[in-house]
């Protein structure tokens, strides 16, 4: 069993309207040495494979055919080994 942990993100050529409302929030706050915030989202998938490397092309394909926008977003794998399931 693995765990895919995917990461998408704009890519940096998108404006980022909801990363912009939270700088300006965090300099509201007193942040005023954060000079930029980039939002995104963060997926966690459980994979039944025999390698980590399958593992990674089933995440990979379900993130090219449905999890992330191709033409907005990028997105990064990284794959870990589980020593047992985890119980649902």
């Amino acid at each position: 069993m693995f765990k895919a942990n995917i990461t998408i993100t704009l890519r940096p050529s998108i404006l980022d309207p909801q990363g912009k409302a939270m700088q300006h929030a965090l300099h509201d706050l007193g942040h005023a040495s954060v000079a930029q915030v980039r939002a995104g989202k963060h997926i966690e998938m459980l994979i039944e494979a025999a390698s980590a490397a399958e593992a990674e092309h089933v995440a990979t394909k379900a993130c090219e055919q449905l999890l992330a926008n191709a033409v907005m977003e990028d997105f990064a794998v990284e794959i870990e080994e589980l020593e047992s399931a985890p119980v649902a």
